[in-house]
Parts: C-alpha cells; structure tokens; sequence
C-alpha cells in the first residue's frame, strides 16, 4: 500500500528512513536477541540507546554542559505545572505571554501556583500576529518569563528569542523544536513533546539549565520535581524506551542529512511554496500576519466554507490526509514539520489550484 502524505499536526509524519529501521530492528535490536520495547530500562543495551539519543540531541542543539536533558513523559500539558512548580523558587508571580490556545492552557495551569502577570497577548487580533516585544509589560522580579514558541492551531511562530535580562526565559517548543537553530543558552528551561518533530507521542524532552534545579518552593513531589529525574538520568521511574529509541533514529536522520540549518532551509522552501500560493489567490485565505507565520502548521480557510468536506474529500482521494483545521477555528490546517517531504507540500499546492479552478 502506498504511504499518505499525512498532514496531521501530531502524533504527525515520521521519516520513511526511520520507520524501516525502527521495522527491521523490531524482534531484534543489533543482535541482542529482543526489541527495544522489551528492553530492562537499567540495562545495558537500553542505557546506549538513551545516551547516544542524548548525546545527538547535544549536539544537533548545542546544548550547553550546564544544562540537563530529561527523558520524561506526561507531555507538554504536565509541564504546564512542572515549570511553576520548579521555577517560582518562592516568589509570587511569572510572566505569560498569550499568542493562541497552548498559551492560554500554559497560564490556567500557572494560575493554580501564581500570579499570572499577561506580560502581552493577541488576543485583540484573534491571536493572528505575535506582540512587538517592545510593547511586553515585563515584571523585573518575575519568577520566569513564558511564552509558547509555535501556536500549532493559529499556526502563528516567533522567529526571533525574547530578550528578558536576568529573569530566565522558558519556552514550549513542542512544535517547532529541531526545526531552526535556536540559541539554547538564552533559555533557562525549553520544553517539547515529541510527536511532532521528534518521534511518537509518549515522550517529552526538557532542557534545564543547572542552577534552576532543586529550587523549588516548597520542594515539589519526587515525580514533580526536575531534581529527581536529573538526578536519576531521566531513569527515576520506567521512561518510555520505545519512543526515546526512535527518537534516537530521528536525531541521527537529522544529523545524516545536514543538521538543523539544513531542515531550517527545507522548512522554509516548503513553506514559501504554500504561503506563495495562498497569497496569490482569493479562493483561499490565510489569516496570519506575514511576519509571524508558522513554518510549521499553515491554517487556511476556502472563500465558501460549504466546500470543507468536499475539498477534504478529494484530498483523501489524491493520498493526503489530516487536512481538517482544529475543531476550535474549523477551515484546514497543513502541518508540514521536518519529515513531510517537499513532494507533499507540492501535491497539496497543484491540488488546491485544481480545486480553486474547478470550484472558484
């Protein structure tokens, strides 16, 4: 059976390169005599895997030797509460920026530990644009400063780092991570689930920087706390190995193919492709601000919205699946992260201009 081109904004598109090895490795990984999911998490053949996954990691990233990476599990929403839990370190309040739905789901959660300052929203354009960070009302004495990097539903992207002095700067990454050079350095916790960029659902990886650790107060509970899994080489409980293998093979399929400025490159090119398409007609519409587009998840409405299910339905006919927009904002949504291949984005673009012409 052919493969789809699987638009699907995650669990999302996997490299074919990686799917094969993760199959052929399946009953026996390099001749141990079992697979990966059968693997003691404490033995030796399984603590290679997490540690060459990790050491790839350091190095596609440049992560400094003064931060920890985390193997852990719960996704991005549990880190909603990790991070104030973690890095309020007694203080009153953090600062929350608000560009979208994964934003606001961040600062309800914060709200349970703190005072949530909104250092800026965009909520008065319907979250369609990021806010000028000269226009931020950041509080000196914040505990941290917040913000979600890529709005996987509004499909709106911050392409330059926040500055925000002394106080440190964390970031979900969930969606966007691997996908342009980013400058670890500047962050003092970077969050991101995997199923996105990195491999299946199940996993998330934080980086934290070292002297945020074990300052909670008051201390959280074990499997709250950074501390312990730092600590524990992210093998305080049973990690889910399966997906930190893959995610292993994902790293060394990035690393194979140039890195992550050669995927900035791609990511860019693919999304020029649709961007360029969409600006040139009125049959499709999207409507995010130019300068703050996500190269990573591309929203678009059609001119009558009574063409939704036919456009998806001749899409599913043609191989390309996972169009629908989030059930909160309706239209379509392309997610078009580092393993969909050009020829994707390419099929969905000459579909779309077959649609407009027969339908417009």
């Amino acid at each position: 059976m052919a493969r789809v081109h699987n638009f699907s904004a995650g669990p999302a598109v996997l490299p074919e390169e990686v799917l094969a090895q993760a199959a052929a490795e399946m009953l026996d990984w390099r001749g141990s005599g079992q697979s990966v999911m059968e693997m003691s998490h404490r033995g030796k053949e399984f603590v290679s895997i997490a540690q060459q996954a990790e050491s790839s990691l350091r190095e596609l990233m440049g992560i400094p030797s003064s931060y920890k990476v985390l193997f852990l599990q719960g996704g991005a929403s549990l880190q909603f509460e990790m991070v104030p839990l973690n890095l309020l370190r007694g203080q009153p309040s953090a600062d929350y920026v608000n560009t979208g739905e994964w934003s606001r789901k961040a600062i309800k959660a914060a709200g349970a530990f703190c005072n949530v300052n909104l250092a800026a929203t965009a909520e008065d354009r319907n979250f369609t644009y990021v806010p000028a960070p000269a226009d931020w009302r950041l509080n000196p004495e914040a505990a941290y400063v917040h913000y979600t990097a890529n709005e996987t539903i509004g499909g709106v992207e911050f392409n330059r780092i926040p500055e925000t002095g002394d106080v440190p700067l964390v970031c979900d990454m969930s969606s966007n991570i691997l996908s342009r050079p980013v400058d670890v350095s500047r962050f003092g916790l970077i969050y991101a689930g995997a199923q996105k960029n990195i491999g299946p659902a199940g996993l998330t990886i934080v980086i934290v920087r070292d002297d945020l650790l074990g300052k909670g107060q008051p201390p959280p509970a074990a499997m709250m706390n950074y501390k312990t899994h730092a600590d524990a080489d992210s093998m305080y409980n049973t990690p889910p190995t399966f997906a930190i293998y893959v995610a292993g093979l994902v790293f060394h399929w990035i690393r194979k193919n140039g890195g992550v400025a050669a995927l900035e490159q791609k990511n860019a090119a693919k999304a020029a492709l649709l961007y360029d398409y969409l600006d040139s007609t009125d049959f499709y519409r999207n409507p995010v601000a130019k300068e703050d587009r996500s190269r990573m998840n591309v929203p678009f409405t059609l001119r009558d919205s009574s063409l939704d299910e036919e456009f998806l339905k001749g899409a599913r006919a043609r191989g390309m699946v996972q169009l629908k927009g989030h059930r909160s904002v309706g239209g379509m949504r392309a997610s078009i992260y580092n393993a969909m291949p050009v020829e994707g984005v390419a099929a969905l673009v000459e579909y779309m201009k077959e649609f407009a012409a027969r339908r417009g």
